[in-house]
């Protein structure tokens, strides 16, 4: 009898070593695997994969929904009709899944059951499963699939950190005899505490990423521009880790349009706050009637600043570690000369397509990236014709294709942009239908314009005489070319005061040939042309004075002024209010 009684004790210590051997395992797995990724559900498939099959033979985490999309978690006790996600599932049993409902499937928790309780009350649950267990009715399906699987012992523990709730673990044992004593209970409490605190940090994540990802989605503009001489489609599949990518298209004095594409290096909010503020840098840059060299030239020096500033920050900041570096192609289209001026810092260069020409990537001098130093960048002249079109695009859509051949990129847009006559936005979806999502290493961008000239009846031009009469005669042609556009009367009298005092000011301060241009777009734009390079200034002039209030008086009619110089000389124009 005594032998018998040693046996037994031996099988006891034998069985208690195994489960301690079992435990140790177990916890060595979860804590090297799980949490190697920042993503919610990735976590959760971890974490099941490393308790099946040593720990249990199937496992389940179901996870708040509203903790996927990165939201904070809800406190305890659990609502009853707070849904939750089943994020993850692993079992040992072969090709044969039995399966509740499926990964993926968003619902509540059914009440009375140990799995609502125990987001209830936060203390884990073992139960043993038999074919009489009365709570299997509150969930049919559940408890159909524990009846197939052949499942004899349950344990369900929460996944918490700090009195939220963040979801539920369920394990099961329909191979393994023994149930879960008190010491695997404690175990898997642990293991729980690890994964909702990976979660935790993936959700928090997410969290960033969305901030992000609508920062830059409300940063940029997210319609169709149509213009009088150009009109524009876009295509943005934006990175789901919130990038710096970045589009623009905005007016410019003289009808012209700039068309503006970049990206900032990096993810996450730091990315999309600086793409925002490079994006109002150009603004302000533009409106300087600056070329697109020397915008980049001055953005060059902003991204400079911005990288000293970050370098100036506190070790301890992440930012502080972080370096500042960004690509930016910038093009301005003049609808009267026909040409675009394009300018890029580590941007691809873009490519042009027509009725009557091949697409091809134009052939201009690439300068480095912003804020990397290297020489002055170069502005590069392209004429372009009625119809043309112009595609601008970043450096993760050349890197992109449908097929293993390397369909993507140029090539692609060559393929879609050899018929230019079809709606701009079917091409860029031409394009979409053709990217691979998981390919896509950041923000893919396709900015499309098509270029026309201006019409010739919003427009006028007359060269003016060296003489003193030619301030009152070109006030003369100024009214009659109103008259003929239906010009309110307020509206015209400013301008034949504007083109009055401009005229007078090139005749005595610039140099011939004098030339006024007058442009009905939404707005009224005058313009006044002399080949004297000397920029005006504007003056308070005293009470005695008998000079200096031209300007003064320009500015006050017009809501903007500026000076825009080229090889001939410079052009004064004012933007007055829209034209009605």
């Amino acid at each position: 009898m005594r032998d018998a009684l040693g046996a037994v004790l031996t099988t006891a210590d034998v069985t208690d070593q195994e489960k301690l051997r079992r435990g140790l395992r177990t916890m060595r797995a979860v804590r090297e695997r799980v949490g190697r990724t920042l993503d919610v559900v990735a976590t959760c498939q971890e974490l099941v994969e490393a308790l099946v099959p040593g720990f249990a033979d199937i496992a389940v985490v179901e996870v708040v929904e509203p903790v996927v999309r990165g939201e904070k978690p809800p406190l305890s006790p659990l609502g009853r009709d707070v849904p939750l996600r089943r994020a993850a599932f692993a079992h040992s049993g072969g090709e044969r899944q039995i399966l509740a409902h499926p990964v993926g499937d968003v619902r509540a928790l059914f009440f009375p059951t140990p799995y609502a309780q125990v987001l209830v009350d936060l203390k884990p649950r073992a139960v043993v499963l038999g074919p009489d267990t009365p709570w299997l009715a509150a969930d049919p399906a559940r408890g159909q699939a524990i009846r197939d699987s052949g499942a004899h012992a349950l344990l369900a523990a929460p996944l918490t950190l700090r009195g939220r709730v963040l979801g539920l673990l369920s394990i099961y044992r329909t191979r393994q005899a023994d149930t879960f004593d008190e010491r695997e209970v404690a175990l898997i409490l642990e293991l729980a505490t690890h994964t909702a605190l990976s979660i935790d940090n993936a959700r928090r994540y997410t969290h960033e990423h969305a901030i992000a990802a609508a920062l830059q989605r409300h940063l940029l503009a997210m319609v169709p521009i149509s213009r009088t001489a150009v009109e524009t489609a876009h295509l943005n599949v934006a990175d789901d880790k919130g990038g710096g990518g970045w589009f623009d298209v905005f007016d410019l004095p003289g009808a012209r349009t700039a068309l503006v594409v970049g990206r900032v290096a990096g993810h996450g909010i730091q990315a999309a706050t600086t793409m925002g503020q490079l994006r109002t840098v150009i603004h302000s840059l533009a409106a300087l009637d600056l070329e697109p060299d020397e915008l980049l030239a001055r953005l060059d020096d902003t991204v400079i600043r911005l990288a000293r500033e970050r370098e100036a920050l506190p070790g301890g900041d992440p930012l502080h570690r972080q370096s500042l570096s960004a690509t930016c192609l910038c093009v301005m289209y003049d609808p009267f000369s026909r040409t675009c001026a394009i300018a890029s810092a580590g941007h691809p260069p873009p490519m042009l397509a027509g009725p009557d020409e091949t697409p091809r990537v134009l052939d201009l001098a690439v300068g480095a990236a912003l804020g990397e130093g290297g020489p002055p960048f170069a502005a590069t002249t392209v004429p372009v014709a009625d119809g043309d079109v112009l595609a601008l695009y970043t450096a993760v859509l050349s890197a992109a294709g449908r097929s293993e051949e390397g369909t993507g990129g140029p090539r692609l847009l060559r393929h879609v942009l050899a018929d230019t006559d079809r709606p701009l936005q079917d091409l860029c979806d031409d394009v979409l239908y053709q990217l691979r999502g998981d390919a896509l290493s950041g923000d893919a961008i396709l900015l499309l314009t098509r270029t026309h000239a201006f019409p010739a009846d919003r427009t006028a031009t007359w060269a003016l005489d060296d003489d003193r009469t030619a301030p009152a005669i070109a006030r003369r042609h100024a009214r009659s070319q109103l008259a003929t556009w239906g010009v309110d009367e307020d509206t015209a009298y400013a301008t034949e005061e504007i083109v009055s005092e401009l005229v007078t000011n090139a005749l005595r301060y610039g140099a011939p040939p004098v030339r006024l241009h007058l442009i009905k777009d939404r707005t009224l734009t005058c313009e006044v042309h002399d080949s004297s390079p000397t920029a005006p200034r504007l003056r308070h002039a005293g009470t005695v004075d008998e000079g200096g209030r031209g300007l003064f008086i320009c500015a006050q009619l017009a809501q903007n002024w500026g000076i825009r110089y080229n090889g001939q000389g410079k052009t004064v124009w004012t933007g007055p209010a829209p034209s009605r």
